[in-house]
C-alpha cells in the first residue's frame, strides 16, 4: 500500500462532543483542513459503535485524513452507548440510533467549517445506518457509500438465511457482548468513566436473547431493512462488498431496487474495506470514493457516473483452502442490474446424479454451443426415480464462517469432507470454459419425514484431481418455502416444489473441471440443525440447477478503467506486546463420539503509542455434538478483553452457551468485569425460547 503524507490541505485533527437535544453528548473525533473555517468542506461521516478511541482507531487514521486531505472533514462518531458517547446501547439499529443520526447531520450543517453537505461512509453496521438513515431523506445527506451491508435484516444478514438461523447470530451477539462491556476512556470522560461503564454493565442486556425472540420476519426485522421501500432512498448510492463477505447479495438488489444513481462494486474480498481487502487483490477504494465524493458532494465531473453501474471480480478457479492471500480472476463490467447479458440456463437433476442441460436458450446455444454438446452427452435415459439423504451433522464441518474476514482462517475448505454425507449432482467434464455470474438457484421437488427440516445446496468446482472448491451455497427452512412472516409445518410424506436461492457470485469453471451441486438436511455449525433428524427425498425429473450464465465480453472488458492500487494516511503508531495467534480446529474424539470445531482469535497484546493505551483480546468459540445426538449440540463462546494506561487497568469476561432440544433454546451466559485483580461486577443469564418452526 502506498502511504500518502503530502496533501494539497494541511489536516487538523481534534477530538470533541456533539450535543443532541435531550442531553446527551455522541463523541467524535474530527479531521479537516486547517483552512476550512475560511474555505468550508463537505463533510464524510462514519456512525459506528465500535470505539473511535481505540478499536478502529488504526482504520479511521488512514481513512479519515486522506480524504481530508482532499478537501473534505471526516467525521468519526460513536453511537449512544458506545466508545465515549454516554448512554447505553441495547441493540442495533434502534430507532433511537436512526434519531441521533439525523441530529448529527443537522449539527454538521451548523458547522462554520461545513459547507452543509454530507456523505454516509460505512462498513457493516455503518453501511447499514447509512442506507436505513438515507431512506429517512435529511436534507444534508447527498450520497452514501454502503460497504458489507444489507437491505434485508431478516433474510440477509447475520441472524437468518433463508429462514435458518444462522451460527454466525451467536457469534456476533458474544462479540457484542464483549464490546458492550467495554469503558470509556477517563482521559476523555474523567471521573465519571466508572458510572459510565456500570451503566452499560447492567443495561446493556443480553442481545442474542432478544434476537432469538424474532424467529420469522415481523416488524422488528422490517425495521431498518430498505428493501420494504427502496423510493424512499432519493440519495444516490455506492454498494460495495466480497465474493467472501456474508453480504454480496445486497448490492445486486440495491441495483436491481433503486431507482436513484447507483453504481456496485464486488471485489474477491471477505468482510474488508477494499484498500484493505484479502483475499486479495486489494484496490485503491480511497481513490474511487474520492472521485464519488467530488462527483456528489462538490459538482466535479470525475467520470466515474459515465462507467458501468456494476464491476465484479469474475474469479478463476483455484484450489479449495480456509484462507487466500490471493483469488486469480479479472475485473469484469455490466452497464446495468438485472444484465441483458446474463442467461438462466437450466441443467436437470437426474437419478443418476447427473446435472444435464435442458431447455437451453438459443443465445446461450449460440454463444457456447462447445459446452452445451459437451454436457449433453448423457441427456438420453432420464428417470424419476426418488432419491433419499439424512445427513449427518458432520456436514458443515468445512463451511467456514456465514461472514468471512479471512482471519483466522474462515473460508470453506475441501468439500470432500462434506460431500459423503450429501446427494450430489454432476456434470461431465468441460471441454470448453464456462463462466456464471449473478445467483444460481435450485428448484427441486422434496418430501420429508418431519414437519421442520432444512436444506443446505452448495455449487462446487471439481477440479481434475477432483479437489472441491465451493463456489456458492444456499439455505432453505422448509418451513418457510412459502413466507418468512407465516412459517408453516411440513406434512410428512407430502411432496413440495421449493425454491433455494444461492449467494450471487462470478466464477469461471475451466477445461476438464465439473460442476456439482450438493444438497444435505443439516450444515452444521453454519445453521442451527433442525429439532430432530431428517430423511429427505428428492424426485430428480421436476428438479433444476438454473445457472446465471455470462458471455464474455473481451473488448469491452480491455477497455475498462484499472483501478488504482491502494493508498491511505500514515499508519497510526502501535507497539506489539504480544503477537496474534489463529486456529481453527476440528476435533473428533472418538473414544467419547463427540466432535467439536474449536476457533480461537487471539489478539494478542499491543499499545496504542499517542494515547498510551495497551490492549489484548482473545476470543475462544466451541461448537460440539455427540454422535447421532440432535439434543447435544451446543455452541459456546468466551471474550477476555483488557484495557490499561498506568495504573488504569480494567478487564471484562463473557461467556455465552446455547442449546437447544426438539421444543426450545436455552441460553446461560455470564458477566464479569474487573478493576485490577478485584471483581467489580457479575451478572448472569438463564433464558429458555420456544423454538418456532426453526
Amino acid at each position: 500500500m502506498h502511504i500518502v503524507t503530502q496533501y494539497a490541505r494541511e489536516v487538523f485533527e481534534e477530538e470533541t462532543w456533539i450535543g443532541l437535544a435531550d442531553g446527551t453528548q455522541l463523541a467524535v473525533r474530527i479531521w479537516r483542513p486547517v483552512d476550512a473555517d475560511s474555505d468550508p468542506v463537505p463533510a464524510i461521516l462514519e456512525y459506528l459503535p465500535y470505539r473511535k478511541r481505540d478499536l478502529t482507531a488504526a482504520r479511521d487514521v488512514q481513512t479519515h485524513p486522506y480524504w481530508a486531505g482532499h478537501g473534505y472533514a471526516g467525521v468519526r462518531v460513536d453511537i449512544r452507548g458506545s466508545g465515549e458517547s454516554d448512554g447505553v446501547l441495547t441493540d442495533e439499529y434502534l430507532q433511537q440510533e436512526l434519531d441521533d443520526g439525523l441530529e448529527i447531520l443537522d449539527w454538521l450543517e451548523r458547522q462554520p467549517w461545513c459547507t452543509g453537505d454530507v456523505g454516509m461512509v460505512g462498513i457493516s453496521w455503518g453501511g447499514f445506518n447509512g442506507l436505513q438513515i438515507a431512506a429517512l431523506r435529511p436534507p444534508q445527506l447527498k450520497a452514501v457509500i454502503t460497504l458489507c451491508s444489507t437491505d434485508d435484516r431478516f433474510a440477509d444478514d447475520v441472524h437468518h438465511m433463508g429462514g435458518c438461523l444462522l451460527g454466525d447470530n451467536l457469534s456476533w451477539a458474544s462479540t457484542m457482548f464483549d464490546g458492550n462491556a467495554s469503558p470509556p476512556d477517563p482521559a476523555l470522560v474523567g471521573e465519571r468513566w466508572r458510572e459510565m461503564w456500570h451503566q452499560r454493565l447492567d443495561g446493556s442486556g443480553l442481545w442474542l436473547a432478544t434476537w432469538l425472540e424474532h424467529q420469522r420476519r415481523d416488524d422488528y426485522w422490517r425495521h431498518g431493512s430498505v428493501c420494504e421501500d427502496f423510493s424512499a432512498i432519493q440519495c444516490p448510492v455506492y454498494a460495495i462488498s466480497g465474493w467472501a463477505d456474508g453480504y454480496c447479495n445486497a448490492v445486486f438488489r440495491l441495483l436491481a431496487g433503486l431507482k436513484v444513481p447507483r453504481k456496485g462494486l464486488v471485489g474477491p474480498w471477505a468482510h474488508k474495506y477494499p484498500h484493505l481487502g484479502v483475499p486479495g487483490p486489494a484496490v485503491g477504494f480511497l481513490q474511487d470514493g474520492l472521485r464519488w465524493w467530488d462527483h456528489w458532494l462538490k459538482g466535479k465531473d470525475t467520470g466515474i457516473m459515465d462507467e458501468p453501474m456494476l464491476r465484479v471480480w469474475m474469479q478463476e478457479s483455484t484450489p479449495p483452502s480456509a484462507r487466500y492471500e490471493q483469488r486469480p480472476g479479472r475485473w469484469i463490467s455490466e452497464p446495468a442490474w438485472p444484465s441483458a447479458n446474463i442467461i438462466e440456463t437450466p441443467f436437470r437433476l437426474t437419478s443418476g446424479h447427473d446435472l444435464l442441460p435442458a431447455e437451453v436458450p438459443t443465445e446461450v446455444r449460440a454463444e457456447q454451443d462447445p459446452i452445451i454438446e459437451a454436457l449433453s452427452e448423457r441427456e438420453q435415459g432420464i428417470d424419476d426415480t426418488p432419491l433419499t439423504i439424512r445427513s449427518p451433522l458432520s456436514v458443515g464441518l468445512y463451511a467456514g464462517k456465514w461472514c468471512s474476514y479471512n482471519a483466522p482462517p474462515d473460508l470453506p475448505h475441501d468439500q470432500r469432507d462434506e460431500d459423503g454425507g450429501a446427494l450430489i449432482f454432476q456434470t461431465e467434464r468441460l471441454k470448453a470454459p464456462l463462466e456464471i455470474c449473478g445467483q444460481p438457484v435450485v428448484e427441486l421437488e422434496i418430501s420429508a419425514d418431519q414437519p421442520v427440516a432444512m436444506l443446505a445446496l452448495r455449487l462446487i468446482d471439481v477440479a481434475d484431481d477432483d479437489k472441491a472448491t465451493r463456489v456458492s451455497y444456499g439455505l432453505l427452512n422448509l418451513t418457510h418455502r412459502d413466507s418468512n412472516e407465516s412459517p408453516e409445518p411440513l406434512t410428512p410424506g407430502r411432496r413440495y416444489r421449493v425454491r433455494v436461492l444461492l449467494k450471487h457470485i462470478a466464477q469461471q469453471f475451466p477445461v476438464g473441471h465439473a460442476i456439482r451441486l450438493s444438497l444435505s438436511t443439516s450444515y452444521w455449525p453454519l445453521a442451527w440443525p433442525s429439532p430432530k433428524p431428517v430423511r429427505m427425498t428428492v424426485y430428480p425429473a421436476p428438479s433444476r440447477l438454473l445457472l446465471p450464465m455470462r458471455v464474455p465480453r473481451p473488448a469491452e472488458e480491455a477497455a475498462l478503467p484499472a483501478f488504482a492500487d491502494p493508498e491511505a494516511a500514515p499508519a497510526i503508531a502501535k507497539t506489539l506486546i504480544q503477537p496474534t495467534q489463529e486456529h481453527w480446529r476440528v476435533i473428533r474424539d472418538l473414544a467419547n463420539d463427540t466432535t467439536t470445531l474449536e476457533v480461537i482469535n487471539d489478539e494478542g497484546n499491543y499499545r496504542l503509542d499517542d494515547i498510551d493505551m495497551e490492549i489484548s483480546a482473545r476470543v475462544t468459540e466451541r461448537y460440539r455434538y455427540a454422535y447421532g445426538s440432535y439434543e447435544s449440540v451446543s455452541g459456546w463462546t468466551e471474550w477476555e478483553r483488557s484495557f490499561r494506561r498506568g495504573d488504569w487497568q480494567v478487564r471484562t469476561l463473557t461467556r455465552t452457551l446455547m442449546t437447544s432440544d426438539a421444543d426450545n433454546f436455552r441460553l446461560r451466559a455470564t458477566l464479569d468485569a474487573y478493576e485490577g485483580d478485584t471483581r467489580v461486577f457479575a451478572k448472569s443469564w438463564d433464558e429458555t425460547i420456544p423454538r418456532d418452526l426453526v
